[in-house]
């Protein structure tokens, strides 16, 4: 088999984030305390016997908040939950924190590495930081990110680790820090470019939106924020075609949109993220996408019927939603 039919017959990395806790603009959406039995359960399940299903967890470093962060680690470490884990920085609902402490920062890096770098598959350093009002509303997070990055790769090499070191992203929007490709590009250099393995690209097709797109405007909407990200921002960033893209964090909640107060049911989700799903799945050798994380596995509070409560495909009881066969048999059937 040469190179390209390996490629033709290689599926995607799918993942999927666990827990139920979910950062919003607004603060934190929690509900019922997370069931590692049931979790373990539902990841055995959607995986079956030969396909891989990476859980995506999340520290997110404050200097305040390091040893609670560590304390997580642990937990998802005894739990077996540590397969893909991003780093986030700062705290972005706290307009008046101070500055980072960038040796700190990178120290709590190191840390990480050493302690936990035997179950990791990857580490993305930063989840969101061009995000104007999550991590990119921090004026540190670049030099947090480029650092990051280089901090963890050498570590990882000096270890002899084969973690996989990236970062996070968002699509272009209103909402997106202006000028970010262009700032990274003269701010990277060579040493952080080779030390890139992926990048990771959160987006959520038709949530946010005040009018709904029709199913069958999902593959364009998609296809059209993947090859902006592939063929547009990074290229202007330098970094090359060669470096996979991840899709981090991509999902569909149920419940309403607090803005438009248009009902998601339970059966769209599902027929959404199958849409979505087979679009990246399509477009996965053109484009170098090498992974796709689903969040998440289970609501904050199915009681709250505000969509960032309801962004799992199991209700907080680990009750299924249709989604959740669905997103199963894609595993299945597209998965590595």
């Amino acid at each position: 088999m040469n190179q390209r039919e390996q490629a033709i017959s290689s599926g995607l990395t799918f993942g999927i984030y666990p827990l139920s806790v979910a950062g919003t603009p607004f603060g934190l959406a929690v509900g019922p305390q997370d069931n590692y039995e049931k979790i373990q359960l539902a990841l055995r399940d959607l995986r079956g016997e030969t396909k891989k299903l990476m859980p995506r967890n999340y520290l997110i470093y404050t200097r305040e908040w390091e040893s609670k962060m560590f304390s997580n680690a642990d937990r998802f470490s005894r739990a077996g939950l540590l397969g893909d884990l991003t780093i986030g920085c700062g705290d972005w609902t706290n307009q008046q924190e101070p500055g980072i402490e960038l040796a700190s920062w990178l120290d709590f890096i190191r840390k990480v590495i050493n302690q936990y770098g035997t179950q990791l598959a990857s580490l993305q350093i930063t989840n969101e930081p061009n995000l104007s009002f999550m991590e990119g509303s921090k004026p540190y997070i670049m030099q947090a990110l480029l650092e990051g990055v280089i901090t963890a790769k050498k570590e990882a090499r000096e270890h002899n680790l084969p973690i996989k070191i990236g970062f996070g992203s968002v699509p272009d929007s209103p909402a997106a820090v202006p000028h970010f490709w262009d700032n990274l590009a003269k701010s990277g250099g060579n040493t952080f470019i080779e030390s890139v393995d992926f990048v990771g690209h959160n987006f959520y097709v038709d949530v946010f939106d005040d009018q709904p797109l029709e199913l069958k405007e999902i593959p364009a909407s998609v296809e059209r924020i993947l090859r902006n990200l592939r063929d547009k921002d990074l290229v202007t960033a330098g970094i090359p075609a060669s470096v996979p893209i991840r899709v981090t964090e991509n999902g569909w909640p149920t419940g309403k949109n607090p803005v438009a107060n248009i009902e998601r049911t339970y059966e769209q989700q599902a027929k959404v993220l199958e849409m979505v799903i087979r679009t990246i799945h399509d477009l996965r050798l053109e484009l170098n996408i090498s992974h796709y994380e689903l969040f998440g596995l289970r609501d904050a509070d199915s009681s709250k019927d505000d969509l960032f409560h309801q962004y799992g495909i199991m209700r907080d009881d680990y009750s299924k939603k249709p989604a959740y066969d669905r997103f199963k048999n894609l595993i299945q059937e597209l998965g590595n």
